[in-house]
């Protein structure tokens, strides 16, 4: 039996214990910072000492857990968040190796709601890892219904990852306002031109943008109420701030931060971010109308 822990319970914790548990093989346990009412719910020192770890912890918490609680025993990591910390522009594999060397760190990508997850229907991921015997252990442990991948590509998935929840939020805002559908696929096709861009810029390979990390996970997130983030877009629409959203929400919606992050990046290094832009700026207070008329007019 392959021991592997869970850190973090929210929905998509929950949801990848679940899958990692429906192979036979496995041993699956998970942990949070408070406790929970779940199955092989154990503490944090227990879940550390495994070789295989699973980290399901929001993007912009991810480096204060670390400081305070990582220990490192040589574990092997899937980083299962998607996001870009706003404080710093730092990415995730960025924040990860100061504490984990790149040969043990892994990240997930590719289209994948936790509630359908939750309930064994089929999808198909990406595990990215400078290692590829990292990469295709991990890939080995999930259950038959997903359809796993390997690429070596770690910054095209990070990109991809975080930047499609951006997106997200501006189809919600399209969808909010009763555009209609020309315009949300005009939004999604010119959102994904945007990411390749951005990603282009840190060395991203084009073929992870045309795949399950890039094309897959925008078309998904950026056209369901199942997305948060989409559902982020759809509070701004109808005039709602940030704190009633997500208060609504009653969950993490991993684009806001990425939005804040991509203007700061934006802006120091000259990368031409219109669509992130926008919604930075709405998510700041300006009029959903205003952001539209100034995106078809530029």
């Amino acid at each position: 039996m392959k021991k592997i822990g869970v850190i973090g319970a929210g929905k998509w914790g929950q949801a990848l214990a679940f899958a990692f548990a429906q192979n036979p093989e496995n041993e699956v346990y998970i942990t949070s910072r408070t406790k929970r009412d779940l199955d092989n719910f154990v503490s944090l020192e227990e879940i550390l000492k495994l070789e295989y770890l699973v980290m399901a912890i929001p993007a912009q918490q991810v480096a204060c857990w670390l400081d305070d609680n990582f220990v490192d025993h040589n574990q092997k990591i899937l980083v299962a968040a998607k996001g870009i910390e706003a404080s710093t522009g730092r990415f995730l594999n960025e924040i990860f190796s100061q504490h984990i060397p790149n040969d043990c760190l892994a990240f997930l990508s590719g289209p994948s709601f936790a509630a359908e997850v939750m309930q064994g229907l089929p999808c198909a991921l990406v595990v990215n890892a400078e290692n590829e015997v990292v990469s295709e252990a991990f890939s080995n442990y999930f259950p038959s219904f997903v359809r796993t991948y390997t690429s070596t590509d770690v910054m095209g998935a990070e990109v991809a990852g975080a930047y499609k929840n951006v997106i997200a939020i501006a189809a919600g805002i399209t969808d909010g306002l009763a555009l209609g559908k020309n315009a949300s696929a005009s939004l999604i096709s010119r959102g994904l031109i945007e990411m390749h861009r951005f990603g282009h810029y840190y060395g991203a390979k084009d073929d992870t943008f045309l795949g399950l990390s890039g094309a897959g996970d925008l078309f998904l997130t950026a056209s369901s109420t199942l997305s948060r983030n989409f559902r982020v877009g759809l509070g701004l629409a109808a005039g709602k701030s940030q704190e009633d959203i997500l208060e609504e929400l009653g969950e993490v919606a991993e684009g806001i931060g990425t939005a804040y992050a991509l203007n700061t990046i934006a802006g120091e290094r000259g990368i031409y971010l219109p669509i992130a832009g926008e919604v930075y700026a709405i998510l700041e207070g300006k009029s959903p109308q205003k952001s539209l008329k100034d995106l078809l007019t530029r």
